[in-house]
């Protein structure tokens, strides 16, 4: 007895001693990644959570470059065929080991709907296991920003997809789920090991991880989200939380004040908008009937001039904000200077453009908002309805979360009404245009709920796809941009700056798109 009793005690100090030297970082953010599969939502906080837990062919670096990652070298042996070598010894968390079969799954499952990655990859027309090692990936013609696209697909065990009835993605616009929505199974540096969906995320070392254990002392990272601002913060400052990725504006000062917490700051790569629905004959939500406000172009341009984004960066972003004149951040291929210049503020030509388009005492409209996605979204929105008042267009907020906001802008809601006025943010994880295009803009792009269509857009969608000649390509981009921009298809408001806030003993590198890597991170 004694002899056990002291096995036990002993266990108990190195378990004691172990947790008291562990390296763990507790972090939050308003909302929760949406599902744990990973490609059923192509959503930021979504994705911010299974880069950590899950890998793709190559990734973006700390600075947004393209790196090796499951594939440690490629090549283009033909206009419309690659060749990508897989990285051997490569284990997933359930210990099985990763084969070209998997890759190629992934791909195969990211491309085919219900996945919400098919139109990121849709020129991909296969991709196929050579051997245990290489993977041959086709496309419908060249494809100049492939591997910027690949950076978003993640790779999954294609036997535990399948054991476990999730082969295809599942619809989470309608409501669907599936055991891949709650479990996951990647090669990434860390792994789930609990999961309670909105309330906490436990994640823990993968010590069978191939790659670099020594950019990181991270054992454990648990993820609580934190909806109110004002709670986030004091949960940060009374040492509840160790690190948060979204951090109120108006809280930085108070933050950087404390000893014991710092901020970083960088400009984002999203912008944020609003979409008008302009190709419905009726909205759903205006008191006028038989027609659409939005389809008249003088309206989109009232509701534009409507709007003094400086007021809004200065009193509500608290100058974290930078007011834009296109839906793209600088950096991503195809956004100029002179694009991201603003249209005046304007009121009074708001007033005669309205009354031209025939609403000289404006109308009533609906502005569906999220209230947990961006930064201070709420807020944004209850300035902009201000500044509608003031040109006779009344509208009414309906704000809610981002989980029921953006599956009722993709797919309506309960009763199939569909959004006629709605903020967006978007990131360009590609840097490039053609990404806002295929999603926003073209005419079968997943989010273009503003109804939008142009033939010439979509020839120049399509065209720019596989154009190889950048003169050219970069030629198309902007003709692209200058019907778009002079159609005022959508809203632009601001682009977003980066602030994360952190205890002065944790390092976790700031990134332009607001996603942390934590196989970079350390407790000091």
């Amino acid at each position: 007895m004694k002899k056990t009793l002291k096995i036990v005690l002993s266990f108990m100090l190195i378990g004691i001693f172990s947790s008291a030297f562990a390296n763990s970082i507790k972090w939050s953010m308003p909302g929760d990644s949406l599902t744990l599969d990973p490609h059923a939502q192509n959503e930021g906080p979504t994705h911010m959570v299974s880069r950590q837990i899950y890998e793709g062919l190559v990734t973006p670096g700390i600075n947004m470059e393209i790196l090796p990652q499951l594939a440690e070298s490629w090549v283009a042996i033909a206009d419309d065929t690659w060749i990508f070598n897989i990285r051997r010894g490569v284990t997933f968390h359930d210990g099985s080991s990763l084969t070209a079969s998997d890759v190629a799954f992934s791909i195969n499952r990211a491309r085919t709907a219900p996945s919400d990655m098919v139109d990121l990859i849709k020129s991909i027309t296969s991709a196929t296991a050579l051997n245990d090692h290489t993977v041959e990936i086709k496309t419908d013609g060249p494809n100049p920003i492939l591997l910027n696209e690949l950076t978003q697909i993640f790779v999954m065990s294609e036997g535990w997809a399948k054991a476990n009835n999730c082969e295809a993605s599942y619809n989470w616009d309608a409501g669907e789920t599936s055991y891949c929505a709650s479990n996951a199974n990647g090669t990434g540096p860390f792994e789930i090991t609990f999961r309670e969906q909105d309330v906490r995320t436990v994640f823990e070392k993968n010590n069978n991880w191939w790659g670099n254990h020594y950019a990181h002392n991270i054992d454990k990272i648990e993820l609580l989200p934190i909806k109110n601002d004002a709670t986030r913060v004091a949960a940060l400052l009374s040492g509840e939380i160790d690190y948060t990725n979204v951090v109120p504006v108006q809280d930085i000062k108070r933050i950087n004040s404390s000893s014991g917490h710092s901020v970083k700051m960088t400009p984002q790569n999203r912008t944020i908008f609003f979409g008008m629905d302009q190709g419905s004959a009726e909205l759903n939500s205006s008191n006028i009937k038989g027609k659409n406000p939005f389809a008249d172009k003088r309206v989109r341009l009232a509701m534009y001039h409507a709007l003094d984004m400086d007021a809004i960066q200065d009193k509500v972003m608290r100058g974290q904000s930078v007011p834009a004149g296109i839906i793209t951040a600088p950096g991503v291929n195809g956004h100029t200077a002179a694009r991201d210049q603003r249209m005046a503020y304007d009121p009074e030509t708001s007033k005669k453009l309205l009354a031209e388009a025939g609403y000289p005492n404006g109308f009533e409209v609906t502005l569906d908002c999220p209230n947990d996605r961006y930064i201070n979204d709420e807020a944004i929105c209850v300035a902009a309805i201000g500044m509608f008042a003031k040109i006779g267009v009344t509208v009414n907020l309906d704000a809610k979360t981002k989980s029921q906001h953006f599956s009722e802008v993709k797919e309506g809601d309960a009763n199939g009404m569909t959004s006629d006025m709605y903020m967006l943010g978007w990131g360009v994880p590609t840097f490039d245009s053609h990404y806002v295009y295929s999603y926003l803009f073209e005419s079968s792009g997943s989010w273009n709920k503003v109804n939008f269509s142009n033939a010439r857009v979509d020839e120049l969608v399509a065209a720019m796809g596989v154009e190889t000649d950048l003169d050219e390509r970069n030629a198309m981009i902007a003709e692209a941009w200058d019907i778009t921009q002079d159609d005022v298809t959508y809203l632009p408001l601001h682009h977003q700056v980066v602030n994360q806030a952190a205890k002065s003993n944790v390092d976790v590198p700031i990134r332009m798109n607001n996603e942390p890597l934590f196989r970079f991170a350390n407790v000091n």
